[in-house]
């Protein structure tokens, strides 16, 4: 029991409790021999209060932290999206602009010096049979007409009206609608389908028919080629020409809608407009007055005129599908007659027409010129007429219109009734030249 207790690592026996020879106070682990590993039990056992009972014991309290000392750094979630400064903006944006022009310079250079840039598209020998245009299809005929299809201007003292007409000579003959030119001073400004302009003179009216005809100071001018209006049917395809609401050199398409369309038109104080018109459903608008209207083989079988709306008097009309022109037939005789004489013979039957039939519809004759063509066909005041050429009369406005739609001469069928006798006749139509 004398011996020293060299697991604690102190002597008992030495004053203070100073460490043994060898000991921990060395600085170095005890070894259990020499030429051996340290002992894995080896601790710092003199910075141990509770292993020696000589040193003194003390209780340290650590100081209150500085504020904001303590603080911990703020954690930043790496996943959270940044911000990109102005300098990652100006560096994206340079190295995209370089991009851009290098690739810009590669193509442009390929495309110089016929480098392997991709075709494309698919490559034809020729254009396919719906591109060629062929003469009697719709961009044939039109290509074919507007160059004899013109806009007329007219001043007047109620400012500037426009509308349409069509070259119907090389001398520079024009046709077009009386109301184009009814208020202008007998003069008129044309424009063609290239965009020159001509002055133009008016040669003659014929404001009941609504037609006129106009000259310009210009030769070598293409006419139209005319065609046969009493040969359309209903159905068969048309174009209309000319310049609707100022648009110069419009084509629309459409169809025959009816034939023989009788109804009268004209302003208050002026002259009453009578039609026997083709009716069709291409579109036509203010301004298309007196452009051609053009059958399927590119010949004119009319002349736009007026059209229907459901607005009421006075307001501006837009096409709804229901426009019509006057029969070819009718406004090449009357055109003939103006550019020859100066003037329109007018077609005539000898009466005077009045209201409707009592029963059974028809047209009543008020009065029958002794002398006239009704007279002399045996017709008479009080008869009724039922039927003109097969046409049913409903209204006096059809016996007018159908009769001015014919040429002097024409002998046409007329069905009447007399008392409660039907009666046939055959009447040869007269002009009344005014």
């Amino acid at each position: 029991m004398g011996g020293t207790d060299v697991t604690d690592g102190w002597d008992w026996r030495r004053p203070g409790g100073s460490p043994a020879p060898g000991g921990p106070a060395s600085g170095r682990p005890p070894q259990d021999a020499p030429g051996q590993a340290p002992s894995p039990w080896w601790s710092d056992a003199l910075a141990d209060p509770w292993r020696d009972p000589y040193a003194p014991a003390a209780v340290v309290v650590p100081a209150a932290p500085a504020p904001g000392a303590g603080e911990p750094e703020p954690v930043v979630d790496p996943d959270l999206p940044t911000r990109p400064g102005l300098r990652q903006v100006v560096l994206i944006s340079l190295v995209t602009a370089l991009l851009a022009g290098s690739l810009g310079s590669a193509l442009t250079y390929a495309f110089l010096r016929g480098g392997d840039v991709p075709t494309i598209g698919a490559q034809s020998g020729q254009a396919p049979a719906l591109a060629q245009r062929k003469p009697e299809s719709l961009a044939g005929v039109a290509e074919r007409v507007l160059p004899s299809v013109v806009t007329i201007r007219v001043v007047s003292l109620g400012g500037t009206s426009e509308g349409s007409g069509f070259v119907v000579t090389s001398e520079g003959h024009i046709v077009t609608n009386d109301h184009v030119v009814a208020d202008g001073p007998g003069k008129a400004t044309v424009v063609f389908n290239d965009g020159s302009t001509a002055a133009a003179t008016v040669v003659g009216q014929d404001p009941e028919s609504d037609l006129a005809v106009i000259k310009v100071s210009r030769t070598g001018l293409a006419p139209v080629q005319f065609g046969d209006s009493d040969a359309l049917a209903v159905g068969d395809p048309v174009l209309a020409i000319g310049s609707p609401l100022s648009l110069a050199n419009t084509v629309t398409a459409g169809i025959v809608s009816a034939l023989d369309r009788t109804m009268q038109a004209g302003e208050p104080g002026g002259p009453t407009r009578y039609y026997a018109a083709i009716q069709t459903d291409a579109a036509v608008n203010h301004g298309n007055s007196g452009g051609p209207l053009v059958d399927g083989a590119g010949r004119v079988v009319g002349v736009n005129s007026t059209i229907k709306s459901l607005v009421a008097d006075g307001q501006e009309a837009g096409n709804i599908g229901l426009a019509f022109a006057i029969p070819i037939n009718q406004a090449k005789r009357i055109t003939e007659d103006i550019i020859g004489t100066g003037k329109a013979r007018r077609t005539v039957i000898g009466a005077q027409v009045g209201g409707t039939g009592a029963t059974g519809g028809g047209v009543r004759l008020n009065a029958v010129e002794p002398a006239g063509p009704a007279a002399a066909a045996g017709l008479r005041t009080g008869d009724v007429v039922l039927r003109l050429d097969g046409h049913p009369m409903t209204d006096p406005t059809d016996l007018v219109a159908l009769v001015r739609k014919y040429a002097p001469g024409s002998v046409v069928t007329v069905e009447y009734r007399r008392g409660s006798s039907r009666q046939n006749a055959s009447v040869t139509l007269a002009a009344d030249a005014k």
